[in-house]
């Protein structure tokens, strides 16, 4: 097999042929065995089979036609409205002429009509107005493959309509096939579906559809085009005309594809296929749909039955639970009867025998017992107090007010107990040596501290120990305080009676005997101000206004020049440890920007610094953060 290509209509389409061998028999041997490669091999090649060759008209088998009359009404002027193929004598075949059979026309109209062989049958000849040139512009017309192109796109004869609805009626398949068919000559693909019968499948119909809503035509209109470019005087004349040439085309050509998309939607429209198809999706959708809504509804159902059986166990449960609080209810309202009856009868029984007591100041102390013997003891336990009250009423009474304290030392020191740490030894060596450590001095520093950061402090007991821990004085091997310790100590204190141990009293005395003891050259203060009850801040702040002698403020020690320094100049100030400035950062958190003497509260709240020291700290960090901020916007930008 092998492949040439065959010219057909002007173009060139590639057949499939056939060769055949043939081997020469050499030597007279055997057949089978004196086959040879020799290199002159003779080629015989089979016709090409050609698809469609009824349409492969031959010359001979054409008829032509000679219409005198119809040529010499043409006007050589007007060569461009005249029918080519009717001037031919070939009007029948048009588009289906071959190149071959045009050419016959031709030569048959030149044979006849020229010139010389009408002067020689003695006709008068104009030659300014002879038809003959309507011969010539015919064949050069359609002898020329674009230029015949160009006239088969606007063929007079060519059916441009759509079918109306009265032949849409007659017979669908055959008037839609006739006018698909007509338009299939301009499509660029050359394989076009047919639009098939009744009994198409769905695929084939869609593949049908589908081509024809994107169908690609060639036709094109420049042999209606009003003006002649070449015959333009200058480029830029021919530049004009072109283009007005080609906003006609296409318009023209996008009439044509509303056209075909008329046809095609038409078609589409009254395709009893594409009704049925459409019909049987229905049908499909509609099932699928039922099919849907009754699964949809027996789910429902189930649904239904789940959540009624769900309620109704729920009911039950419920009504059970109701009926169970119901039965405790009324079990306690029995026994807060029984207990009110027990505690009527012991209180009647107190109150016959006058409480037991024949003091007046007594009987309240006993009446307070009797009510919290009433408040703490069960039913049985009072059934048993009133039992024994039976026998002997002042024994028996005494006896369990004796019994309700017992008891309540037995709770306290459970508590106690129960706080400690168990079986750690270490934990046990770290309490001792915790608790040997609240010396005099700690428990000055924990009341100083309690004062200077009063409730509502961030981390307020944190803050607390560290104060203890940085100031207080520890032995080499203790341990520091936390905030759980400080907590217990700070509730400890506030427990303990003032009154009777003076302890706050005590501690503001040997605070101010600590500091006469560092300031016993340069101050005489009245002591009759330490008999007051006086907190570590108000103290402190008193020694601070304290006069000498009457009205006269304590100087300054001088400070001692070294060689290095200059009289006057400024001391240079300390740098700023990690705890001061945390100190300073609560402080200041502590007590905001609307507190009264706010710096003076903040000093104190931070040892060895100033309110002029904590001021000055402060304004560094603002121009610190400002300043890193101004970087970091110079940055972004």
């Amino acid at each position: 097999m092998g492949e040439v290509k065959v010219p057909r209509n002007g173009n060139c389409k590639t057949v499939a042929i056939r060769y055949r061998f043939v081997f020469e028999n050499v030597g007279g041997g055997e057949p089978h065995l004196q086959f040879l490669p020799h290199p002159l091999l003779k080629l015989k090649v089979d016709p090409p089979k050609v698809e469609n060759e009824e349409e492969q008209l031959k010359p001979e088998d054409v008829k032509y036609e000679d219409d005198v009359e119809y040529l010499r009404s043409l006007d050589p002027k007007e060569w461009k409205s005249q029918d080519h193929y009717k001037v031919l004598g070939i009007q029948k075949l048009r588009f289906k002429a071959t190149d071959d059979i045009i050419k016959t026309a031709h030569r048959k109209k030149v044979l006849k009509h020229h010139p010389d062989k009408r002067k020689a049958q003695g006709e008068e000849i104009k030659a300014d107005d002879d038809y003959f040139t309507c011969i010539t512009f015919a064949y050069e017309t359609l002898g020329t493959l674009p230029k015949r192109r160009s006239y088969d796109s606007v063929d007079p004869e060519f059916d441009n309509n759509i079918p109306s609805n009265s032949e849409i009626k007659k017979d669908f398949y055959e008037i839609f096939s006739y006018y698909f068919d007509l338009n299939a000559r301009w499509s660029e693909k050359s394989k076009v579906p047919k639009l098939g019968g009744p009994d198409a499948t769905r695929q084939e119909v869609e593949r049908f559809y589908s081509f024809w809503y994107d169908f690609k035509s060639w036709r094109e209109y420049s042999y209606e085009d009003e003006e002649d470019k070449e015959k333009c005087q200058d480029r830029d004349e021919r530049r004009y005309v072109d283009k007005l040439n080609k906003a006609e085309r296409l318009r023209k050509k996008k009439e044509e594809m509303s056209r075909i998309r008329a046809l095609v939607d038409l078609a589409y429209n009254n395709d009893p296929r594409i009704a049925k198809f459409k019909q049987e999706e229905k049908d499909r959708k509609l099932a699928a749909k039922r099919a849907k809504q009754t699964a949809a509804q027996a789910k429902k159902e189930e649904e239904e039955r789940i959540i009624k059986e769900a309620l109704l166990a729920k009911e039950q449960a419920e009504a059970a639970e109701r009926a169970k609080i119901e039965a405790k209810r009324q079990e306690r309202e029995l026994q807060k009867k029984a207990l009110k009856k027990e505690r009527k009868i012991l209180r009647d029984c107190c109150k016959t025998n006058n409480y037991f007591v024949k003091d007046g100041e007594d009987n309240l102390a006993n009446i307070t017992a009797l009510e919290s013997i009433c408040e703490s003891h069960s039913i049985e336990e009072l059934e048993e107090i009133n039992k024994n009250m039976k026998n002997n009423a002042k024994s028996g009474f005494f006896k369990a007010l004796k019994a309700m304290e017992v008891k309540r030392e037995k709770e306290i020191q459970a508590q106690l107990d129960a706080s400690k740490p168990k079986n750690d030894i270490k934990s046990t060596t770290a309490v001792k040596k915790v608790v040997a450590e609240w010396n005099e001095e700690n428990i000055q520093l924990l009341v100083k501290a309690v004062n200077l950061f009063p409730a509502g402090t961030n981390q307020r007991w944190e803050v607390v120990s560290n104060f203890i821990n940085q100031h207080g004085k520890f032995l080499a091997d203790s341990s520091k305080f936390n905030a759980k310790l400080v907590l217990a100590k700070a509730k400890d204190l506030q427990n303990t009676d003032f009154t009777k141990n003076n302890l706050k009293e005590t501690a503001n005395k040997q605070a101010f005997e600590n500091f006469k003891k560092d300031k016993k050259n340069v101050l005489h203060i009245d002591e009759s101000d330490i008999s007051k009850n006086l907190d570590d801040t108000s103290l402190s702040k008193k020694l601070e206004t304290v006069h000498i002698n009457g009205d006269i403020k304590p100087e300054p020690k001088p400070t001692k020049l070294t060689n290095g320094d200059k009289a006057g100049s400024p001391k240079p100030e300390t740098p700023w440890t990690t705890q001061e400035q945390q100190l300073l950062e609560q402080a200041l958190k502590t007590y905001p920007a609307s507190t009264a003497e706010r710096w003076d509260r903040i000093s104190d709240c931070i040892p060895n610094r100033s309110k002029k020291e904590c001021m000055r700290r402060y304004k560094q960090l603002v121009e610190t953060v400002k300043a890193k901020k101004a970087a970091q916007e110079a940055i972004n930008k």
